[in-house]
């Protein structure tokens, strides 16, 4: 492993490798290089044979000009679970620029639970996060992104802050899922953006059935005022969007979502990662 920065007046610029690959016991963390500020410390195995990993980023919050890269590969037989130890929070422009975070995930006939915590975007935050999930042959994928938008506690929205979010999911070479999400402070109040809504959430299951979206749609329970959440089934993506007043609300309402999916998914019960706790 190395490590290097680049000069504070430029932004953080840091890479992060990882490589798991199915042993006769246990998934095994076989790559884990590193340039600049993101790292990961050590696997974890409270359940057995999958790896749990925690992938850090030591400054505690991207700021103007920024670029961190991620990269995950999943090997045949493989099974990964990543979060982070907290949210991510993404903090207002400055005379470096955007801050960008390119995240790039593989998966090839194994399996990849992708669980970050949420990001907050601060005020005046610019942030191009792009996250691209590709896989192949018997993979599968289980994943999640949640954003909290502004300060609601301080009542401050983005201001003049302007969110790229860009998600893609493929299999092979085929398409199933490409988005791309511009988010300014008109988004938030507006009845065509998020109506009043400060939280927003993307799951994603795939492959999934019709049996897999009844039990999404179950764990949803009701829609009310301060928490919508909606499933549907599409080309064999089961796609999951909720929209919340309270960040806090909206992961809870995903976690429950994962737990009663995971075992009809991948045939486990759902392990609460450690970090979730503290």
């Amino acid at each position: 492993m190395s490590s290097s920065t680049a000069p504070l007046a430029q932004g953080w610029q840091a890479r992060l490798a990882l490589r798991f690959q199915a042993s006769a016991l246990r998934t095994q963390l076989t790559r884990r290089e590193h340039f600049g500020p993101l790292l990961v410390q050590r696997a974890f195995y409270p359940e057995g044979e999958p790896c749990h990993v925690y992938v850090i980023h030591p400054p505690g919050g991207v700021a103007s000009g920024d670029d961190l890269q991620l990269e995950v590969e999943v090997a045949p037989g493989a099974h990964a679970l990543l979060t982070t130890p907290a949210a991510g929070k993404f903090y207002r422009r400055g005379a470096a620029g955007v801050a960008r975070v390119s995240q790039s995930l593989r998966v090839e006939a194994g399996v990849l639970e992708w669980l970050p915590q949420e990001n907050i975007f601060y005020p005046d935050a610019h942030v191009a996060l792009r996250s691209i999930v590709r896989l192949s042959g018997a993979a599968r994928f289980i994943g999640w992104e949640i954003g909290c938008l502004g300060l609601p506690a301080s009542r401050r929205g983005l201001d003049d802050g302007e969110l790229g979010l860009h998600f893609e999911l493929w299999q092979h070479e085929r398409p199933l899922l490409l988005e791309r999400l511009r988010l300014t402070r008109e988004s938030l109040a507006a009845r065509w953006g998020l109506g009043g809504h400060v939280a927003l959430g993307t799951a994603m299951v795939f492959p999934a059935g019709p049996a897999q979206l009844e039990i999404a749609r179950a764990s949803a329970g009701a829609n009310c005022a301060e928490l919508m959440l909606a499933c549907t089934l599409v080309d064999g993506v089961l796609v999951c969007r909720a929209t919340a007043r309270r960040t806090d609300q909206l992961r809870q309402a995903l976690v429950r979502w994962w737990q009663a999916l995971r075992p009809a998914v991948l045939g486990r019960k759902a392990v609460i990662p450690r970090i979730w706790s503290t």
